[in-house]
């Protein structure tokens, strides 16, 4: 197994990490579900809803690059419409947390502070490398 390989199950060992401690960072720094209770109850059940999709998505692009590495750099057309998917979640996340998130305030406790930068390191990792891999399919395709 090569290099890249062990880049892609790192970042789905990454990817499944963040899905894990998500409820823990909702609940225990943004204290998200006090804020819910005080929306209408659709509205209370489409943001639960997103939540559970922001875990699952994260959980199974994890668990795909764990499980099939070599097809998200096998150069097929699946795999740079995959990797390409990928690559854009990752990045649109990137810029969420950018454009959005510095205007919250996030608890000053230095465990939460370490784990923003810890985060935020994941996500660049991530986005960083699904757009490398949507470009190494795409050059394998050309």
């Amino acid at each position: 197994m090569n290099t890249l390989y062990y880049f892609i199950i790192t970042g789905g060992i990454g990817q499944i990490f963040t899905a894990l401690i998500y409820p823990y960072i909702r609940h225990r720094v943004f204290d998200w579900y006090n804020d819910v209770k005080q929306l209408k109850p659709l509205n209370q059940e489409i943001a639960r809803t997103y939540g559970h999709y922001i875990q699952g998505l994260n959980f199974s692009f994890g668990l795909i690059a764990i499980l099939i590495p070599r097809h998200l750099a096998n150069g097929s057309v699946l795999a740079l419409a995959l990797t390409l998917l990928i690559a854009a979640y990752w990045v649109g996340k990137v810029a969420t947390q950018i454009a959005y998130y510095p205007m919250y305030d996030i608890p000053k406790n230095p465990i939460f502070k370490i784990g923003s930068y810890g985060m935020n390191t994941l996500f660049v990792f991530f986005a960083t490398l699904y757009t490398a891999l949507c470009a190494f399919n795409l050059y394998q395709l050309l």
